[in-house]
C-alpha cells in the first residue's frame, strides 16, 4: 500500500518539540533556548516530580489553565521524572550557559563608564568568544550575544528537535506550552530536525500525490510505527484551491491574524495560523484552501500565535519569500527571526525594517512601527505590513498599542490614508513574567510585572490609530477566538470579556462615523475592487 500513489490526509497534525516540549521562537534560538530549558522546564518538573496532586487539583480550575502546571495525572510523575532526569544529563551544558549569563550580568551591573576591555578574560568560559561587552549611551552596561555563532556553536542542539504526527478530529487540544510530550503521548514521534526535507516531501502529499513508501524511508519511521504512518495518507483526491484568477484583491480570513491576499498576480499570507480539517459544524478555511504556491509569507513578530512553526513547516514548501521585521542584535529578548527560520529549512528569508518598502508584482509590502504588546521591552522584531495591491491598501497591525498616538500622525502624512485596518485588540495580555520571566536573571518584583503586559490595543487607543490613519473599512482581528487556537493561546470568551467589551465600543465607533467594521470570526472573504 505504501508504495503507490497517496495523499495525505487532510487533518495530520504536526507538533514541533524541543526536548520534548512544544516549540515557539525562544527555543529556536540558541541564545535563548539554554534559559527556558533551565528556568521553566527544569522547574516544572521539578515542581511536579516534588508534588503532583498541587498541578492536578490547580488545572481543575479553568482560571489556572495557563499557568505553571504540567498537565499529566499524577501516576506520570515516574515519566516526568525520567525526562527531568535526561534533562540534567543530556543537556548539562545548557544548564551552565544560563548559569554563565547570570554570573555575566553581575560582572557588568557595577560598571559605570570606564573602558570594558579589562572584563573580556573575566568572562565566564563558556560564554568567551560569543558575546562583546557594550555600553549604551546613559553609561549601562551589557552583552550584545553573537548570534550567528551560537547558531554553530554547542548551545544549537538539532538533537533536541523531534516532531510528533497525529490524526486530529476536533479544535480542542490542552494547553501546550506548560507540560511536555511523553514518549507513549504520541505513536508517531520522529526524532528529526524541523529542516529535514523529508517533512517538506510529506506535507507536499496535502496537495499532490506521493509515495508514503519514500517518505517513510527519508524520516526513518521505525517498523513499530508503520501501520500508524500507513494511517497518515489516502486514496481521495483532496480539495483544491484554484489560484485567484479575478478582478482586484481577493481579502480571505483563515482565522486569529491569518489572512490571504490574493490579485491575478500575487498571493500574500500574514501571521500563518491555519485550521486542520476534519467535519465540524464550524466550516473554515483550510490548508485546502491554500493556493499550492504562496509568493510571500510576512510575519509581523515572533510570539507563538503570530510565528507558529507547527504550521510554518506544514507550508514551508510552497512559501517563495518569508518577510520577518529585523531584531536590534542587542538583547536575549529580541532573537534573530531570520537565523531561526533559516535554520528551520527556510530558504529565502527577507528582513524589513520600520519604513523600508519591498516592491511586489502589482504592488509593495512596506513595515510600519509596531508599538507595543512587548512589556516595554527593546523587541525591534515586530513590524505592522502596509500592503499594497491593485491600488488598494491594506495596513496589517497585528498587536499594535497606541502608547504615541503621534506616530500615526507622522505615518499618515507619510503613507496616507488606507483602505483596511486590520487590528489586533488583545487589551488584557499576560504580565511580563509570563511569556519573558525565563529570561530574567533577576526576577522583576510583582507590583511591577503586573503593570508591564502584554496588551494590544483598547478602544481608546484603536479610536487613535483610526483617526489619523482614516481607514475606509475596520477588521478587529488577532483575537484568539477561534477554537483550533486554545492549545495556544487558551482565551475563551464571553460577553464580560474586556477585550470583546472594548472591541465591540470600537466597532460601534467606527460604524457611528459611516466606516463599515466587523470583528470576524472563523472565515471571512471579500473582494476589493
Amino acid at each position: 500500500m505504501l508504495d503507490r500513489p497517496m495523499y495525505l490526509k487532510p487533518n495530520v497534525a504536526i507538533e514541533p518539540l524541543y526536548n520534548s516540549w512544544y516549540a515557539w521562537w525562544y527555543l529556536l534560538s540558541p541564545a535563548t533556548a539554554p534559559m527556558f530549558v533551565t528556568n521553566l522546564h527544569l522547574k516544572l518538573m521539578q515542581s511536579f516530580v516534588a508534588n503532583p496532586d498541587v498541578h492536578v487539583a490547580a488545572l481543575k480550575n479553568p482560571m489556572l489553565m495557563g499557568g505553571p502546571f504540567i498537565n499529566h495525572a499524577a501516576a506520570r510523575a515516574p515519566r516526568v521524572k525520567e525526562l527531568l532526569e535526561r534533562t540534567q544529563r543530556e543537556q548539562a551544558h545548557m544548564l551552565a550557559y544560563t548559569k554563565a549569563v547570570g554570573e555575566l550580568e553581575q560582572l557588568l551591573a557595577p560598571n559605570n563608564g570606564a573602558s570594558l576591555e579589562h572584563l573580556y578574560p573575566k568572562v565566564p568560559d563558556l560564554l568567551r568568544g560569543y558575546v562583546e561587552l557594550t555600553y549604551d549611551l546613559s553609561n549601562r552596561a551589557s552583552a550584545r550575544y553573537i548570534e550567528p555563532l551560537l547558531y554553530k556553536s554547542q548551545f544549537y542542539q538539532e538533537s533536541s528537535q523531534s516532531v510528533t504526527l497525529s490524526l486530529v478530529d476536533k479544535d480542542w487540544r490542552p494547553y501546550i506550552f506548560s507540560t511536555p510530550r511523553l514518549e507513549e503521548d504520541a505513536p508517531l514521534w520522529l526524532k528529526v530536525p524541523y529542516r529535514h526535507e523529508g517533512l517538506d516531501a510529506l506535507f507536499r502529499m496535502r496537495h499532490t500525490p506521493g509515495s508514503p513508501g519514500q517518505v517513510a524511508e527519508m524520516l526513518g519511521v521505525p517498523a513499530s510505527a508503520a501501520a500508524a504512518f500507513a494511517d497518515l495518507f489516502t486514496d481521495v483526491v483532496p480539495r483544491k484551491a484554484p489560484r485567484y484568477d479575478g478582478e482586484g484583491v481577493r481579502v480571505r480570513y483563515f482565522g486569529h491574524a491569518c489572512v490571504l491576499l490574493e490579485t491575478k498576480e500575487v498571493s500574500i499570507l500574514t501571521d500563518p495560523v491555519i485550521s486542520y480539517e476534519f467535519p465540524t459544524e464550524l466550516p473554515r478555511f483550510t490548508h485546502a484552501d491554500l493556493p499550492e504556491k504562496i509568493d510571500y509569507v510576512v510575519l509581523t513578530h515572533g510570539h507563538a500565535d503570530h510565528l507558529m512553526m507547527e504550521t510554518l513547516i506544514q507550508l514551508r514548501h510552497r512559501v517563495g519569500t518569508i518577510i520577518v521585521p529585523r531584531n536590534n542584535g542587542n538583547s536575549l529578548a529580541d532573537p534573530s527571526l531570520r537565523l531561526m527560520l533559516h535554520h528551520t529549512g527556510f530558504k529565502n528569508v527577507v528582513e524589513i525594517d520600520d519604513l523600508q518598502e519591498i516592491a511586489i508584482p502589482g504592488g509593495s509590502i512596506t513595515g510600519l512601527p509596531f508599538l507595543g504588546e512587548h512589556s516595554d521591552l527593546s523587541i525591534q522584531a515586530k513590524t505592522a505590513h502596509l500592503v499594497r495591491l491593485d491600488g488598494k491598501s491594506m495596513l496589517m497591525a497585528a498587536d499594535s498599542n497606541a502608547l504615541e498616538p503621534r506616530m500615526y500622525q507622522h505615518l499618515r502624512d507619510i503613507i496616507g490614508p488606507i483602505d483596511i485596518l486590520f487590528l489586533g485588540m488583545e487589551c488584557e495580555g499576560g504580565p511580563m513574567s509570563w511569556m519573558y520571566g525565563p529570561l530574567l536573571t533577576n526576577p522583576l518584583p510583582r507590583k511591577m510585572d503586573q503593570t508591564r503586559r502584554l496588551n494590544g490595543s483598547d478602544c481608546a487607543r484603536a479610536i487613535e490609530i483610526a483617526n489619523y490613519l482614516t481607514p475606509k473599512d475596520v477588521y478587529v482581528y488577532a483575537m484568539g477566538q477561534e477554537p483550533w487556537l486554545r492549545h495556544v493561546m487558551i482565551l475563551v470568551y464571553d460577553e464580560t470579556a474586556p477585550q470583546l467589551i472594548e472591541s465591540n465600543k470600537f466597532l460601534e465607533h467606527c460604524r457611528s462615523k459611516g466606516i463599515p467594521a466587523e470583528r470576524p470570526y472563523v472565515r471571512m472573504e471579500r473582494v476589493l475592487r
